[in-house]
Formats: structure tokens, sequence, C-alpha cells
């Protein structure tokens, strides 16, 4: 691969956008690198969690490459508009709302536009203290079509979130901390060790029972309480029915570590 790297490692997989000379600016080619890594991801069942960053020391991801769609524009591609429907890696992560394996955003630098739509669509996020939020597309004549349009105002206030979607304007990590869009703020010196207490939490819990809480938590969100609890979750009923359901209850009777199979 030219423009991510992938690595994994005890059972949690590292995803890297690896385009530091132009801030890991996202173009075709990595969309299309990426896709092929969350569907490796979802069939891995070794992978219990992923950490998804951007290579060197000023960014996590700037977002769409504006040069390469300069270029399609002037070769007559016609630009997208919400999701990826039609477009090189889809569905990319911001509109793959089926992928059961947790990932968490290890954010340094600056995540704007796509990048910071990314972040939105990781379900754990630590960031140092240099990290910059933005959605900077309606000073370009864009949209936050990957999901930053609905994502923002589902988690900040809504006046908050429209302020920064109407003028562009950027949220420093302090700020993101206080409104409860990152779980975690630290040093930068700190930022791989905290990222990995995160994942040494989500390999210790048994996989099925993330996997079910995740798909569940998600799904639900927009349905009233009652209905939520009528609802059918596919990985829930894997988890009742698994091994892994009467291993944890087992373990603690027997005084020991569960063994999980996530079978």
């Amino acid at each position: 691969m030219n423009g991510v790297r992938y690595e994994k490692k005890d059972h949690v997989a590292y995803v890297t956008m690896d385009r530091p000379e132009v801030l890991n600016a996202m173009d075709r080619r990595m969309h299309a690198e990426l896709a092929g890594i969350w569907d490796d991801v979802e069939a891995d069942d070794d992978v219990r969690a992923v950490v998804l960053t951007g290579a060197g020391d000023r960014a996590f991801s700037v977002g769409q490459d504006l040069k390469e769609r300069a270029r399609l524009t002037e070769e007559g591609v016609e630009a997208s508009t919400f999701g990826s429907a039609g477009q090189p890696g889809h569905p990319r992560l911001t509109d793959r709302f089926t992928l059961s394996k947790p990932v968490v955003a290890r954010v340094h630098g600056y995540a704007l536009g796509g990048g910071f739509e990314l972040v939105l669509a990781c379900d754990i996020v630590v960031a140092s203290e240099e990290a910059v939020f933005g959605l900077p597309e309606v000073r370009l004549g864009l949209i936050a079509g990957a999901g930053g349009v609905f994502r923002l105002p589902r988690q900040l206030p809504q006046k908050v979130a429209m302020g920064h979607l109407l003028t562009g304007r950027r949220m420093d990590a302090a700020t993101a901390l206080r409104h409860g869009l990152v779980n975690e703020v630290v040093p930068v010196a700190e930022l791989d060790r905290c990222v990995a207490e995160w994942t040494d939490d989500l390999v210790r819990a048994a996989p099925l029972s993330v996997r079910a809480i995740k798909e569940a938590a998600l799904k639900s969100l927009d349905l009233p309480l009652e209905e939520a609890f009528k609802t059918s979750y596919p990985w829930e009923e894997r988890r009742r029915t698994s091994a892994d359901a009467s291993e944890g209850a087992r373990a603690f009777a027997e005084k020991r570590d569960p063994i999980w199979t996530g079978r």
C-alpha cells in the first residue's frame, strides 16, 4: 500500500494514513486502500479493536485532497455530495454503518474536513493537546458531506455545532474535551500510552459483548426507548448463544481470568 500503513498486533489493528507531506490529505487511492482494510478488520476475528491515526507530527488528516479534486473537476468528474456511493472506497468509514469493531482515533495536529469527519465516525477519541478540529468546507464552496453535517449536531449541543458548521471555525482540543467530543486530551508525549490503555481495556473485554454493545448502542440512537428494547440486534443474538456468554461467569466463580474465544 502506498497511502496507508496497516499492521496487526495483540488483537489490535493499527491503521495509519501515510501521506505526511500533504498532511495526510485523502486521495482516491487512499480511500480505496482504506476500504480493503475495513473489510479485513471486520472479517478477521482475531482483531478486537482498531487504532486510526495519521503519519507525521503535523496532522491526523486535513481531509479531501483538494488538488486532486481540482484536477478531477477539470477532467469532468462530477463532485460528490453526501456519502461515498459511487466513489472509490465505498462504503468509507464515515458511511460504513455495520463495522462492528471499536475504532479508536489517535489525533495529533490538524483533523480538518474529512479528517474531522473520520474522527466523528470513531467510537473513542484520544487527542493530544495540540489537536485542532474543524470543518472548513463552507469556506471552500463545499459541504461536510462525509457525515460532518449529520454527526456534529448529534455529538455537540446544536448551537455549538451549527456555529462551527456555518462558519468553518476551528476548535482546539480543550474545547472538544469540554463538549464531550473526545474522551481524553493528553500531552503528545503521553498520546501512545493513553491510546494503549484504551486498547488494552477493549482487548480485555469479551469480543462478542463489545460488538453487540456497539451495534445496539448505535442502531438504537434514533429509536424510542420502548422500540429499542424490542429491536433485534444480530450481534447480540450471537453473543447470547455463544460460549463466551457463560465463560465470564464461570471464570469469575473459578477466580481466574476469562478466556474469550469469540464463539
